[in-house]
């Protein structure tokens, strides 16, 4: 089973803290951890990202951006990221990771909303459920 997670995105104030907080709402007894690349470390989440989890009946008023670093990508079973370059960053700096690094949703890149529109977020927001929901089939599977 895989019970420890890790969830990366650039700033870590939308694209990941959404995906943490969606997979720990499935996975209540997993270790969800949601961390960025170029983090802005200690900024809450997006405000429209928390009005768009507030719907879905999740709070992210809690989330606390945080810089990606050695410590949680050792921790984690699996590495999940939102571009294909973050998964290659991640792979150039920690190759120990290789093989627990893929993107969120396999075939694209989920698109950053960050200082964007609304639609701009709605889209990312559906892209990361849909990679959530795929990837929640996969974490059943394997724990069968």
């Amino acid at each position: 089973m895989i019970d420890n997670l890790l969830i990366i995105c650039e700033g870590n104030i939308c694209r990941s803290p959404i995906a943490r907080a969606l997979f720990a709402r499935e996975l209540p007894r997993a270790t969800v951890v949601s961390a960025g690349t170029g983090a802005l470390l200690g900024h809450g989440a997006d405000p429209v990202a928390v009005e768009l989890m507030d719907v879905r009946g999740i709070d992210l008023r809690g989330h606390s951006a945080m810089a990606l670093n050695l410590q949680v990508v050792r921790e984690a079973q699996l590495v999940l990221t939102m571009t294909q370059a973050q998964r290659e960053y991640i792979e150039t700096a920690y190759p120990f990771a290789r093989g627990r690094v893929y993107r969120l949703c396999d075939d694209l890149d989920v698109v950053d909303p960050y200082r964007q529109d609304r639609a701009t977020f709605d889209t990312s927001v559906a892209q990361i459920e849909r990679g959530v929901s795929r990837w929640l089939d996969v974490i059943s599977r394997l724990a069968s």
